[in-house]
């Protein structure tokens, strides 16, 4: 019997010695979920293009629809435009008088089996201190990252200012 406590002590003790060994030089590798890395494959994105500002300098927005064929909720977090300086998430709202309004928003959630717009005069994405290379007739990279961190970029085209939204 007391062999065996021994012989336990000494592996507990062991392990204990090795785990101190790490100099952390080489982080352990993050524990990925991988329903949700399969589940953001289920996010289509639709109607996708960037409109440019009718003068130079000023914001540009990008409008698309996604999917989610998935059956769970996604919870859409930020919008990274290549070629922007910035990006926000943003909603349009009438006021009381009647006026056009336009202020920063928060994650917005596309339900399972659902489709969430963002389209003009709803959710959209504004995208500032767009680079020169960012011309209609082109295309750019939207990346979104969801809830969890999962992030999925699809292509846009460049429309400028007077074509059709």
């Amino acid at each position: 019997m007391r062999q065996t406590i021994l012989a336990a002590a000494a592996v507990t003790l062991g392990a204990l010695v090795l785990g101190a060994c790490n100099d952390g030089s080489a982080p352990e590798p993050a524990a990925t979920d991988a329903r949700n890395a399969e589940d953001i494959a289920d996010l289509r994105i639709e109607n996708a293009r960037l409109i440019l500002p009718a003068v130079a300098g000023n914001p540009g927005v990008v409008y698309f629809d996604i999917v989610n064929t998935s059956l769970q909720d996604h919870a859409v977090l930020r919008a990274d435009v290549e070629g922007a300086g910035r990006s926000e998430m943003h909603s349009s709202m009438t006021t009381a008088n009647g006026e056009m309004s336009m202020a920063p928003a928060g994650p917005q959630t596309v339900a399972a089996g659902q489709t969430f717009a963002f389209a003009p005069g709803g959710y959209h994405v504004m995208v500032f201190d767009l680079a020169p290379e960012l011309a209609a007739g082109g295309q750019t990279e939207v990346t979104l990252t969801v809830e969890g961190g999962d992030k999925t970029s699809f292509m846009v085209p460049i429309r400028s200012a007077g074509d059709e939204r």
